[in-house]
């Protein structure tokens, strides 16, 4: 190809219904790295970037970057609000606005970007690039429910705690590594799967695992089986199961009742007051012992 286009942010940094509001991160670095490739493989190839932010963060990024730009890459800032339209050469005639090149080449793709100053700028080229944002994979909400792990609002994984336990969820044993908890590139997923991998082996070498001891626990006789403590469990320690079933002559009526389980159970007690029948409570919690608190702090 002679002429190629790369457009940057498409679908990412925006607003709009559909489309994702974060940075990737990885873009813009990738698509330096294209553009090198091209000017090397073909060095009378004309490449032009239009760009709304360069983000070269990371150890030896910027210098890069301006060497890209030295080989004879083309960076041209654009609005990142406006929208990009891509349309073969020919197709659109009568919607041109803006700078244009003639009627264009057969065969051609022309790329209508808005840059500064409300300029309105025509190129044609033989190869359009896109750079797409990453986002998650579309079965992520059914693994996520199976695997009891939460989500960002953009579908990501989300880790027990940004600093203390980056790699954790809140389900224990499952760890977090590469683009499912955000985007990122090759050498940070490689380190933290690194750092997953030492937590399992922090698991794996323990003869025994500790459980936390003041679990929530359920009043089957008041359990009407509603489900609201499962909704609200962060750990995904609740679930509803069959409790039973009653005939009344043609009709059967099957209970369910909510059931913990001691090892996912952190304690928190979030399911406690959530219970709209008071069928659960908090061991070493409970209304009893927490009058009893109170009467032996008043006696003294």
């Amino acid at each position: 190809p002679k002429e190629v286009v790369f457009v940057s942010c498409v679908g990412s940094r925006s607003r709009k219904p559909g489309e994702a509001e974060y940075c990737s991160r990885v873009c813009c670095m990738y698509l330096a790295k294209q553009a090198h490739l091209v000017k090397e493989k073909v060095p009378s190839a004309n490449v032009t970037v239009f760009y709304t932010d360069v983000r070269a963060f990371g150890k030896g990024f910027e210098e890069f970057y301006w060497r890209v730009k030295e080989e004879g890459v083309n960076y041209v800032r654009r609005e990142l609000a406006d929208e990009i339209k891509v349309e073969k050469v020919g197709e659109g005639e009568g919607e041109r606005e803006g700078e244009g090149e003639g009627e264009g080449e057969e065969g051609k793709l022309r790329v209508r970007v808005a840059v500064r100053e409300g300029r309105v700028v025509e190129k044609e080229a033989d190869l359009v690039v896109l750079a797409t944002g990453i986002v998650p994979r579309e079965d992520a909400l059914d693994l996520a429910r199976k695997l009891k792990i939460t989500q960002s609002a953009d579908g990501f994984f989300w880790e027990a705690h940004p600093k203390l336990r980056p790699v954790d969820t809140l389900t224990d044993g499952i760890f977090l590594a590469g683009c499912c908890q955000s985007p990122k590139d090759i050498p940070d997923s490689v380190a933290q799967a690194s750092a997953a991998a030492s937590r399992v082996c922090s698991l794996l070498s323990q003869e025994f695992l500790e459980v936390e001891p003041l679990t929530a626990v359920v009043v089957e006789e008041l359990c009407i089986g509603c489900g609201a403590c499962e909704a609200v469990c962060p750990f995904g320690a609740i679930e509803l199961v069959e409790a039973g079933e009653r005939r009344f002559e043609e009709v059967v009526l099957r209970t369910r009742k909510s059931r913990v389980n001691p090892t996912l159970c952190k304690g928190c007690g979030t399911c406690v007051p959530e219970c709209p029948v008071g069928a659960l409570t908090q061991k070493n919690f409970t209304s009893a012992q927490i009058e009893a608190m109170l009467r032996g702090l008043s006696e003294r």
